[in-house]
């Protein structure tokens, strides 16, 4: 705090008019962004209370016979909601042991995608950005290599 008081008076700038500047701002982006999170919120908790996700993992499953249902869960889930996969994650590593093949791959998952859908809805919302399909697709697909590389590294490493 007696840094920035020091450097306000260096400076020449009256910290407590720009401090509520600051704070006006950011009631404005938060206004501006809330519908665009809204709409994602609401989206997320249809997909997830109707178990699309968990169906569509159960579908693919006996595809990917090496995978339990949880893992590919939270592959689904991890582009859209970072909450829903920390959540599959922790019941993954309840259910096997966070040293377990199933556990470290949920890990490795986890820090190797981001959450695209969220961060495009976010971000882009915030700066009006209406175009948004490319930035989609290859953020989704960027999500794809991160796991598949993450799955494929973690069943010859561990």
């Amino acid at each position: 705090m007696l840094w920035l008081i020091l450097l306000c008076i260096i400076k020449g700038v009256n910290g407590y008019d720009a401090f509520t500047d600051g704070v006006k701002e950011g009631i404005k982006l938060s206004v501006s962004i809330f519908p665009g999170m809204m709409a994602m919120i609401l989206m997320i908790n249809l997909l997830q209370h109707a178990e699309v996700f968990v169906l569509l993992s159960d579908f693919i499953s006996p595809l990917i016979d090496f995978l339990p249902s949880e893992v590919l869960a939270m592959c689904f889930f991890r582009p859209v909601s970072g909450g829903a996969s920390m959540a599959l994650m922790r019941h993954i590593l309840s259910l096997y042991g966070p040293d377990s093949l199933y556990g470290m791959m949920a890990s490795v998952i986890q820090g190797s995608t981001d959450t695209t859908i969220y961060v495009i809805a976010l971000y882009f919302s915030s700066v009006g950005i209406k175009k948004i399909k490319n930035a989609m697709w290859i953020g989704l697909f960027a999500d794809l290599v991160g796991i598949s590389v993450a799955i494929f590294l973690t069943v010859q490493f561990f």
